[in-house]
């Protein structure tokens, strides 16, 4: 892990065209509201970023700009109430277990060749497709108030999952709310407002591991970033609670998530 060359790292985000900034705020803001729903929105940045022809180490380091950025914009725009406040408090018994998982899991992927980065990323691209199009009913539970939920299997389950948005990021929101709601009994609702605490504790951390790796493309990232803030805001006051919100953008993932399978396991 070297110093990070941040004038190398700008000279290589001017290559980019007009429209490759459009693409990427219009992206940005398309993940920024799908992350908010549930999840994958990296789905959709990441792709946009190896679809460019950028390095996966770096198109995974780049990424976190605007994860980092569009978390923090959904924690701070959560509607303030009790119920919120309480699910708050809640999640910090999961910072430990989220944080350590994170940590390792960034320190693993800056160490890993970019072509064996870039197959793990596809492999995982295709387990995330196979759970967008099998959306499981069990989900759709109300808050079992009298569950104990401190426990050593849901520890463990959190710093597998902080482990792995270490690693990649992609598809963490979904990871994370199948550990809340079918391990630790959340309802659906309630386990995204601890999802969305939790992700920006992951993410801090992993952020500073790849920012010290000096991997980050800032300009695409910055870029990536106001849209997904965007995107985030809306979604968070008014896209979650649209009742078809989640099928509409489920649609638009599996075409994103086929473009991008196509691009790393055949074009490439």
């Amino acid at each position: 892990m070297g110093i990070p060359s941040f004038s190398f790292m700008y000279l290589r985000a001017m290559e980019f065209g007009g429209w490759d900034w459009v693409i990427f705020i219009v992206g940005g803001m398309l993940a920024g509201v799908i992350n908010t729903l549930a999840g994958n929105g990296s789905a959709i940045t990441l792709s946009l970023l190896l679809t460019t022809g950028m390095d996966a180490s770096v198109a995974n380091a780049t990424n976190r700009i605007g994860v980092l950025l569009q978390t923090l914009t959904s924690v701070a725009s959560l509607k303030r109430s009790q119920r919120t406040y309480h699910l708050i408090k809640h999640s910090t018994w999961y910072f430990l277990p989220t944080g350590i998982g994170s940590l390792l899991g960034a320190l693993v992927a800056v160490e890993i060749p970019d072509e064996v980065l870039k197959i793990i990323i596809g492999i995982f691209m295709v387990g995330i497709l196979f759970t967008l199009i099998l959306k499981p009913s069990r989900w759709l539970i109300a808050t079992d108030a009298s569950k104990n939920r401190k426990t050593t299997v849901n520890w463990i389950l959190m710093f597998i999952i902080g482990f792995y948005g270490g690693f990649i990021q992609m598809g963490i929101g979904i990871m994370m709310l199948a550990a809340l709601v079918l391990s630790a009994k959340f309802s659906l609702k309630d386990a995204n407002i601890i999802k969305l605490v939790l992700a920006f504790v992951l993410i801090l951390i992993a952020f500073f591991v790849y920012l010290l790796a000096g991997d980050i493309v800032w300009l695409p990232g910055i870029a990536l970033a106001i849209g997904a803030m965007i995107g985030a805001w809306f979604g968070t006051r008014y896209v979650l609670y649209h009742p078809k919100a989640n099928d509409y953008i489920r649609y638009v993932l599996i075409g994103i998530i086929l473009v991008a399978l196509v691009k790393i396991f055949i074009l490439d």
